[in-house]
């Protein structure tokens, strides 16, 4: 039934590489995200309208250079970034980053489940005892496009994108009109304390899982140009967007998240069709995105299988409400995920820039140590610093990791 299984363990061919509004209606649907609004609501009420446009720009456009830098990189080898993990981490060490994307992935499979069933049953007064049935039910039902395949999230995307932005667009206009004008708006005080260096953490590193494996997607793309430009609309525009929607909320009527104020300002109806079309465009890429790890992994091609075994998981984590339990923790390897991406471009261009042997025609040592030591240094420095900890992160990760690279023997021999 589900014939293309979209290269889970091999690059994609060049017959199979995708335009630029294929790529980039599929990246938007990704990043169009509601819980990066709750991170814009944090901002709106802690900044002047001004310092709060500037820490959008610098945030998404700090997000945007790392998802594109990963995205050309995916273009260039037709691999995503389980599979090019394997050059910096070893054969089997690359099961490490499997394991931390995908329990990324799962877990905000988890979280979206949960929200749609809960804010459902909330909008139509419905009985709370359809909560969980409802889980359940879009539990499955979201990852219908994701086992399609690329063509499936394509097709949804350039429905709900264009959608999406008509809702949004119609809701900050109406939302200008009810704060009595946009002069108003930037006469706005800040409520909350929060410092230029957290905010700028909270922008980059709520949705930094979501770059560092944009590179599902972008390994699709027919040029660099296309890799690049889709990824920095979907990182630096869309992203920046939704931070900009939940300050917004927040400002003129308390509600971090669109929906909420859709509600607020009387359009019942586009707020449920808002809600469907930006949980299910971000859940159907993060089931995706958790079928690419688990089947490099297990090293299978049979990605429907992980798909609806992740479905499964994210099902059960959300009826038993350990996703409540699952946000910090997620939010937190924000931290901890950077370093991998940083790796991987600093080995690239490194080693990799102007090699044209085939990922096939390479045999991978079992693990690289280089790629490791790297990591947990910067891991470890991510997690202590008192600064950008995404920032620190991938600095340390992609120093290291160079050095580290002069001072081991090579990690990587080619097959005789």
């Amino acid at each position: 039934m589900f014939s293309n299984n979209d290269f889970p363990l091999s690059p994609v061919p060049l017959d199979q590489r995708k335009g630029f509004v294929s790529m980039t209606s599929v990246l938007l649907g990704f990043t169009f995200f509601t819980a990066t609004m709750w991170a814009g609501g944090k901002l709106g009420s802690s900044f002047s309208f001004y310092e709060l446009i500037g820490l959008i720009v610098i945030g998404n456009l700090l997000l945007g250079s790392y998802a594109a830098s990963l995205g050309y990189i995916a273009y260039r080898t037709g691999l995503n970034t389980v599979l090019l993990s394997r050059y910096c981490f070893g054969n089997q060490g690359s099961k490490l980053v499997d394991l931390i994307l995908g329990f990324t992935q799962i877990g905000w499979y988890a979280w979206g489940t949960a929200t749609i069933a809960i804010v459902i049953v909330e909008l139509l007064n419905l009985s709370q005892s359809l909560t969980l049935p409802l889980m359940i039910f879009f539990g499955f039902a979201f990852c219908l496009t994701a086992l399609i395949g690329y063509q499936g999230l394509e097709i949804l995307s350039k429905i709900s994108v264009p959608a999406m932005l008509f809702f949004i667009g119609l809701s900050l206009f109406q939302g200008a009109i009810d704060i009595g004008g946009i002069e108003t708006l930037i006469r706005q005080t800040p409520e909350q304390s929060l410092s230029y260096s957290a905010a700028i953490t909270l922008v980059f590193g709520t949705f930094v899982s979501g770059a560092t494996q944009a590179t599902n997607w972008s390994r699709f793309s027919k040029s660099g140009k296309i890799a690049i430009t889709s990824t920095l609309l979907a990182f630096f525009i869309g992203n920046g967007l939704m931070v900009f929607i939940g300050a917004f909320g927040s400002l003129v009527y308390q509600q971090a998240d669109m929906v909420d104020v859709l509600v607020s300002q009387g359009f019942m109806l586009i707020a449920v069709l808002m809600l469907f079309s930006n949980i299910w465009t971000t859940q159907d890429n993060t089931i995706y995105n958790f079928a690419a790890a688990g089947c490099h992994l297990l090293r299978t091609k049979k990605r429907s299988r992980v798909i609806l075994a992740g479905a499964s998981i994210g099902t059960l984590l959300a009826v038993f409400g350990m996703y409540e339990f699952l946000i910090p923790f997620l939010i937190l390897l924000g931290t901890f995920i950077p370093p991998i991406g940083a790796i991987i471009i600093t080995d690239f261009w490194l080693k990799r820039r102007h090699d044209n042997i085939r990922f096939e025609d390479y045999s991978f040592t079992k693990v690289n140590y280089a790629g490791f030591i790297a990591y947990f240094m910067g891991s470890g420095t991510a997690y202590l610093s008192e600064w950008v900890a995404p920032i620190v992160g991938i600095l340390v990760a992609a120093i290291s990791y160079g050095l580290l690279g002069l001072l081991l023997k090579k990690q990587v021999q080619i097959k005789a």
